[in-house]
């Protein structure tokens, strides 16, 4: 795997935070018990996937940084109630 910029480790930062607090969810909304889990939902949505071709790892780190742009995120829609 290549060397992640800081965007994207503050983004798996932010996914294991939510992991932690049980705040994580899978794509049915379900929570994510696995840390392994936790772990491959970090690195796609930080666009670090060795799995992911180089413009699918561009476009799921832009979407996640609009995401966060917009206070969609797990933790900031906790930090609004």
């Amino acid at each position: 795997m290549a060397k992640q910029s800081g965007a994207q480790k503050k983004t798996v930062e932010r996914i294991m935070h939510e992991y932690k607090h049980g705040e994580l969810k899978k794509g049915r909304g379900g929570k994510v018990k696995s840390r392994k889990q936790a772990i491959a939902i970090g690195l796609k949505e930080a666009g670090a996937s060795k799995y992911a071709s180089k413009a699918e790892n561009k476009r799921n780190l832009r979407h996640t940084k609009q995401k966060e742009r917009k206070g969609q995120t797990a933790m900031q829609q906790k930090e609004k109630r």
